[in-house]
């Protein structure tokens, strides 16, 4: 595939893997985090810890929205759904999602719930003005990169007048994310020595974002693209800042990052959402300003307002390790129900949902591998 392929050359690839087994110093263990699904899915999809040194370690992190969002904001999506008035709109991995008590939004469509799956929020937008009589909710989730869209569907109903439509905004922050990771506010940070930062939210928020974590917590990041070579070299880049004890921001992915990152994205963001004071995700608990709400002036696109939405209590399956895996602190195969009977077919928690998830990803690529070794 022309423009793609270039970025996947295997010699190449076999080149950089060579040259960062020359540059692992074989006296300490090298513990990289891959902070997006999308890394995490790549990862594997291409082979790539095959490549690396066995003191070369890639962490999974919490960077895949389907995952981290809890299990109580998927119960409010649900009280939504069971409104006669609603109709309730989300991503298409959002409706498989476990909730408690075996719930699922795709559960609760078959019970006759009005829950319709879009590739764009702007899709909700045609729904509101078809359905006059109907209030459409968008159950809104994303990092930096999604947020955008659904600011432009609030604005643009604001500006057609629409009434009937309005956003159950679980919009969530990445540095936040990352910070939480190292000061957990309960237990013990997961042992990180650098982070591979996703590309494509870097192109909204610039790679200025970074600077807080090698300035306060000596790690370096490497923000890097999503092809095989992208990841090869920001690796090697961790390796030989670590080497030299250095810790600061580069930047791989050099022909769409900039410092300051999109500023157009960053205004259309500022004028429609403003931070919350304090969020849960999944795995990481409450983390202060990690996520955002709806501003006044656009009150009225909010469902938090338009609806009286209780607090649901509800609990993940007891078994699942779920919250452990978006820390890092442990490997999907180390979770009991990991693939029996937790599998994409039957997911039992939200990390095998999604093709971003760590445990849906390992059970695609590693399940065959797994299964020989368990042979011998």
């Amino acid at each position: 595939m022309k423009y793609v392929d270039v970025f996947r050359d295997a010699k190449l690839a076999h080149q950089l893997a060579q040259h960062i087994h020359q540059q692992a110093d074989p006296e300490r263990h090298y513990r990289l985090m891959e902070f997006c699904g999308g890394h995490t899915h790549a990862v594997f999809r291409y082979g790539l810890p095959a490549l690396l040194p066995d003191n070369v370690e890639l962490v999974h992190g919490p960077g895949c929205p389907v995952c981290v969002l809890p299990v109580t904001r998927l119960e409010q999506a649900l009280e939504l759904s069971r409104l006669p008035e609603v109709i309730l709109c989300s991503y298409g991995d959002m409706l498989r999602v476990p909730a408690g008590k075996g719930q699922s939004l795709l559960k609760a469509r078959a019970d006759g719930a009005d829950i319709r799956m879009l590739y764009s929020p702007l899709e909700a937008l045609t729904l509101a003005q078809q359905h006059p009589e109907r209030q459409v909710v968008f159950f809104a989730i994303g990092f930096e990169t999604t947020t955008p869209p659904t600011a432009v569907l609030i604005q643009r109903a604001d500006e057609m007048g629409i009434s009937n439509l309005s956003v159950l905004c679980n919009h969530v922050l990445t540095p936040a994310a990352m910070h939480a990771i190292l000061t957990p506010s309960e237990g013990e940070a997961t042992a990180i020595d650098g982070f591979i930062g996703p590309a494509h939210v870097s192109t909204v928020i610039g790679s200025e974002a970074y600077a807080p974590f090698p300035r306060q917590f000596g790690k370096p990041v490497v923000i890097a693209g999503f092809e095989p070579l992208d990841l090869l070299q920001a690796i090697s880049m961790l390796v030989g800042q670590l080497n030299r004890h250095e810790a600061r921001v580069e930047n791989q992915f050099s022909w769409a990052v900039t410092p300051g990152g999109n500023p157009k994205a960053r205004a259309l963001v500022e004028q429609v959402f403003e931070r919350r004071d304090s969020f849960e995700w999944r795995g990481l608990g409450e983390v202060p300003a990690s996520a955002l709400k709806i501003r006044p002036e656009y009150a009225r696109y909010d469902a938090e307002q338009r609806f009286e939405l209780s607090a649901p209590r509800a609990r993940e399956h007891p078994a699942c390790e779920c919250p452990a895996v978006l820390r890092g602190q442990k490997r999907p195969d180390q979770c009991r129900l990991f693939g029996t009977p937790c599998t994409p077919d039957n997911p039992l928690g939200a990390c095998m949902v999604s093709s971003e998830g760590a445990c849906a990803a390992w059970y695609r690529y590693n399940r065959g591998r797994i299964a020989m070794q368990e042979r011998e």
